[in-house]
């Protein structure tokens, strides 16, 4: 089974050296059980060594040119980053590339030109006529000089920004002849701007050169699939076409997931029927619902967890998952699932029937500024949903709204009960079990053994998940045929 690995958060050190622990660490990922690993943005950002990849300047940069105060990214130079994408390859993990293309950000000059301002709450309306500004627009690359790409970019190929020069106003700015991108998010009227210079994807020449720096980076980096970043803020007709045109240079299919932040399902929906469902959205109202049930002292109904969630409505095209770099403490869109109730989460996503759930390394590691540490388990769910994990899955309803119960069959069963509450148990009885030891991982010295009848009961302690696979297939995870990395 699929499993992806978000191999960074925001708090990492300015050292250079991620992509040298990316290398390091691809081994024992993959026999872990990851088996997809998503990198942040690998170009130069605005902030040089300070930027994490988000505020881009220059697609081309991979930790190459003296720009921006730097060579390398803050993440390290290019000969490490392609060395760290190799060592993936090598471990026969996919790379999942971040792809920024909404904004660019830290231009090397302005430009004086006619801009409206706009209403930030209704980005359709204007508060006024054309004035006079003084933008940052203009791209020009001095330290690259036209290495791989003669492109720069001037205020024609953005609609919009949010800083003038000359006043020092903050305020939303429409360039004169430009308007909005239609195919995007109607959060605030229109939600094409979300930072710098806003790219406008109906200019054929931006077209053009974002096809042709996804060719380039391609052939260069020999990554393997995609994520999306911000999709809600880029025209929708965009990508369908964009990853056909990857898929040619790859030579085959590439996965694609996409950032689509809202909570609201139907929006999701839509906007899956919009691109022509190239890609996969992350299940943000699935991540709001896990949070619910953390923050609410037992009152959430697990029975109905799955509601309005993508993973409910388009199984196929949504991506589970717990925390991100975007929910972490500090952030924006800060929305942290308490450390008590991260085992359960992760046990909801990583052992049932995601397509391709992807785990945080700030739950897997720990938080850079150690105001979380790693979740308890998270390697062995990782591990048995690789190793073990079946597709023949059946719920066990029962009429506690605290409890959620299930089976996995297959060669190596596994049965999960959770609690967001007290202690519970669940007795199960199946033939196909009879005899059958299992044990829990999270507290070993607990075994059950099926009855000749197949019959056992499965407990829980409180506010915590039991996780029970066969003692005999817990004793490869242990006796040192497969790492232990908890």
């Amino acid at each position: 089974m699929e499993t992806m690995l978000q191999f960074f958060e925001w708090n990492l050190p300015d050292d250079g050296q991620l992509w040298n622990r990316v290398a390091a660490a691809a081994p024992g990922l993959q026999e872990a059980g990851f088996t997809k690993i998503w990198l942040p943005p690998s170009y130069k950002g605005q902030a040089g060594k300070a930027d994490t990849g988000y505020g881009v300047y220059d697609m081309y940069d991979l930790g190459e040119f003296s720009a921006k105060g730097t060579v390398e990214t803050k993440y390290g130079s290019r000969e490490e980053y392609l060395a760290a994408v190799q060592a993936l390859r090598k471990a026969k993990l996919d790379v999942v590339a971040d792809i920024v293309f909404n904004h660019r950000m830290g231009s090397d000059a302005t430009e004086t030109i006619q801009a409206a301002s706009m209403n930030w709450q209704n980005r359709n309306e204007a508060l006024g006529q054309p004035h006079t500004v003084q933008v940052w627009t203009r791209y020009t690359f001095p330290q690259r000089q036209g290495k791989y790409s003669a492109f720069t970019w001037d205020w024609q190929d953005f609609t919009g920004t949010d800083f003038d020069q000359a006043t020092g106003d903050t305020g939303l700015l429409q360039f004169e002849g430009k308007r909005w991108n239609d195919h995007v998010s109607r959060e605030q009227g229109n939600f094409d701007f979300i930072m710098g210079s806003d790219v406008d994807f109906t200019v054929p020449e931006v077209v053009q050169e974002l096809y042709s720096w996804g060719r380039w980076y391609a052939r260069t980096a020999s990554i393997s699939a995609f994520r999306l970043d911000a999709v809600k803020s880029i025209d929708s007709r965009f990508f369908d076409g964009w990853l056909q045109a990857m898929e040619q240079e790859l030579g085959r299919p590439a996965y694609a997931v996409g950032e689509y932040w809202s909570g609201n399902v139907q929006e999701l929906d839509q906007y899956l029927q919009d691109c022509g469902h190239c890609m996969a959205l992350f299940d943000v109202p699935l991540h709001h619902r896990l949070r619910q049930a953390a923050l609410s002292q037992g009152s959430f109904d697990l029975r109905t967890l799955w509601q309005d969630t993508l993973t409910d409505h388009q199984p196929r095209y949504a991506c589970a998952f717990v925390d991100n770099h975007d929910t972490q403490p500090g952030q924006a869109l800060e929305s942290w699932i308490p450390a008590w109730f991260k085992p359960q989460a992760y046990a909801l996503i990583l052992l049932r029937s995601q397509p391709c759930p992807c785990v945080f390394y700030g739950d897997l590691y720990g938080l850079a500024d150690g105001s979380a540490g790693p979740v308890p388990w998270l390697w062995d769910m990782v591990w048995i949903r690789r190793n073990l994990l079946g597709n023949d899955l059946t719920d066990f309803w029962t009429d506690d709204g605290q409890m959620l119960a299930w089976l996995v069959k297959g060669r190596s069963p596994v049965f999960v009960i959770l609690t967001e509450a007290d202690w519970k148990q669940y007795t199960l009885t199946d033939p196909e079990l009879a005899g059958i030891t299992f044990l829990d991982i999270t507290d070993p010295g607990h075994k059950v053994t099926m009855s000749s009848s197949g019959a056992g009961t499965f407990t829980c302690r409180p506010g915590q998940p039991g996780i029970y696979v066969r003692e005999e297939d817990w004793a490869k995870r242990t006796c040192g045929q497969l790492p232990l990395m908890s």
